[in-house]
């Protein structure tokens, strides 16, 4: 069974603090520690050798969780306590050492295998490079096969090069959807292209295949927030369950220096924290992944992490906005 994968993430929960959860690493607790259901349910595939170049990605899962103890459960802006919000940590993908395809199986069958026993949960998966996207979306799909599932793509490229050429690899994930007829191309709507790229040939198989792409600079005439709210009500029309993947090479490269493939000109942090504040709110959307961040190229004071996490709380407190 897939369970078997989900290995005990290196961080320790204190229990005996989460009747006062005031920080995020006493609000979260382990999933095979709960006894109702969770709202959401959050992994973490730590996966980087099928990223394209270089990459520690499989450092951020670890990472993330080590740096919920710099966040209080509060959201000031919003006026929203979050702790209310039931969320279920069930550990990291086992990832084999050499295997890729191994590793995106396992990342596969344990997303089918949570999405099939917490059906009403919002799964939250933690990469990794962009590579588990495809593996996640195959699982949520043959766990609702009945169900047709639309992409919200936040994202500098297209990740539509050929796997025929290069394999599952992280620059593949959209294609290997589009191609495997697991995912329609015009139920695909990326959002932060911009700038020099994304090579001609990615653009003409978007376009063969209808992906919708809405540059960034688009995005910032019309205004972000009516931008995601128009993607989100247009995935909702077209399909039963939007799946929103957040590739942290959206971000301008000044305010993302462990990011890999950030570039200049990319959305600030600001444009990113109020995209995932409205993906949140939106009933339609039931899975999210967060990926391509890399902490052995962040800095000394891990900026890009945290605002990884600032990213994924910004989507939390849009959960509980839309509940309330």
């Amino acid at each position: 069974m897939s369970e078997h994968w989900l290995q005990i993430p290196e961080w320790s929960w204190n229990l005996s603090e989460q009747n006062q959860p005031n920080y995020v690493h006493h609000w979260v607790y382990q999933l095979n520690n709960i006894k109702t259901r969770p709202d959401m349910v959050l992994y973490g595939a730590p996966i980087s050798r099928s990223s394209i170049s270089v990459s520690g990605a499989s450092l951020y899962p670890l990472e993330f969780r080590r740096a919920w103890k710099g966040f209080a459960t509060y959201n000031l802006d919003e006026n929203v306590d979050l702790s209310p919000y039931i969320i279920a940590d069930a550990g990291d993908v086992a990832m084999h050492t050499t295997d890729i395809l191994l590793s995106h199986q396992r990342i596969q069958r344990t997303t089918t295998y949570l999405a099939t026993h917490f059906p009403n949960s919002t799964t939250c998966l933690i990469g990794g490079d962009h590579s588990i996207t495809a593996c996640a979306v195959r699982g949520i799909k043959e766990a609702f096969s009945d169900k047709s599932i639309g992409i919200l793509q936040l994202d500098t490229h297209l990740d539509v090069r050929d796997p025929n050429e290069l394999g599952p690899a992280n620059g593949t994930p959209i294609r290997q959807l589009i191609d495997g007829n697991i995912v329609e191309g015009n139920n695909v709507i990326n959002v932060g292209l911009h700038g020099y790229f994304n090579a001609k040939p990615l653009i003409d198989y978007a376009n063969e295949h209808n992906i919708k792409m809405i540059p960034l600079k688009q995005a910032r005439k019309d205004g972000m927030i009516r931008t995601i709210q128009g993607a989100l009500e247009q995935l909702a029309a077209r399909v039963d369950r939007i799946y929103v993947t957040v590739d942290m090479d959206v971000l301008d490269i000044s305010v993302a220096p462990g990011v890999p493939a950030s570039t200049p000109g990319g959305m600030t942090t600001s444009e990113l924290f109020e995209s995932l504040l409205e993906i949140g709110k939106h009933p339609n959307v039931l899975h999210i992944d967060f990926v391509c961040l890399d902490p052995s190229k962040d800095s000394r004071v891990s900026e890009t992490v945290k605002t990884g996490v600032y990213a994924w709380l910004q989507f939390v407190t849009g959960r509980i906005l839309k509940t309330s």
